[in-house]
């Protein structure tokens, strides 16, 4: 009950063993990944060499770097991947806020479950790639439909756990705060969103990694500009294999960034959880 009274009263890191300093297995894993990057490069290398692939087929770790300094000299890849960014941002957005709003409906309300909850699960079995160039038409080729297409790819994932993360919350919280003569604002403010909150931010993690998918669907559909188009361009008859390795990873780090955003939202939110 101490979280209920005091929900962010203590830092809390999931992480930490006990007897290891945190910085001490900061540098562990870092280590570790950085060593582990240096493993495939190297490997990467020498299957080129091995093999004598010619750079349309597989370009050396060499020859994308310097793409990457080439397409980040002239502004080619920030103008990219500036689009792309903004359209992930803005349908995560919009995503998640419309799949919590109805998640919570749909939890507090079996019986609308029941009439629209068959129609929703039917609607994701239809992959959001079939349905990209109706949003297109419907929404034109701007801005706005792939926002649309990004938050129809996260919707699901994050309207499923916002209703299992709404329903874990005991029943004999919910009678204590009746008990207490709570509003439905204070339940909902004291009780459910801290209680549903660590599932809540499950569902965020997988939404930001789908919205990634999603903006490149729908730059794949239409469009001028973006880290999607960039791949299509490449796919249609450059033969720049460099530029899509480069294109390829620049979109990695964009989803591993905004996956390490959530985690760190995490982390602060979810202190008292050991409290």
């Amino acid at each position: 009950m101490r979280w209920l009274l005091n929900p962010l009263s203590e830092w809390h890191i999931p992480w930490t063993v006990p007897g290891v300093r945190q910085p001490a297995r900061l540098l562990v894993r870092l280590t570790t990944t950085l060593g582990g990057g240096i493993v495939l490069l190297l490997l990467w290398e020498g299957l080129v060499r091995w093999q004598n692939y010619p750079p349309y087929i597989l370009p050396s770790p060499g020859l994308v770097w310097h793409k990457f300094l080439a397409v980040a000299a002239d502004g080619t890849l920030w103008r990219h991947t500036r689009i792309t960014l903004l359209e992930v941002v803005a349908g995560l957005a919009l995503g998640t806020l419309t799949a919590t709003a109805l998640g919570y409906i749909l939890a507090k309300c079996p019986s609308l479950e029941s009439l629209i909850g068959p129609y929703l699960v039917a609607a994701q079995a239809i992959p959001v790639v079939a349905i990209a160039p109706l949003i297109i038409i419907w929404a034109g080729t701007g801005l706005t439909a792939k926002i649309l297409v990004t938050a129809l790819t996260l919707f699901f994932p994050v309207l499923v756990n916002t209703m299992v993360g709404i329903r874990s919350v005991e029943q004999d919280l919910i009678d204590l705060m009746r008990s207490l003569n709570a509003s439905r604002w204070q339940t909902f403010r004291l009780l459910e969103v801290p209680a549903a909150l660590p599932i809540l931010l499950g569902g965020l993690k997988i939404g930001t990694v789908l919205a990634v998918i999603g903006a490149v669907v729908g730059e794949f559909v239409a469009a001028d500009q973006g880290l999607g188009f960039l791949i299509n361009l490449t796919s249609r008859g450059t033969l720049d294999t460099a530029l899509l390795f480069v294109t390829l990873t620049t979109l990695m780090g964009v989803a591993i960034t905004l996956y390490l955003a959530v985690v760190a939202l995490e982390r602060r939110v979810l202190r008292w959880r050991d409290g």
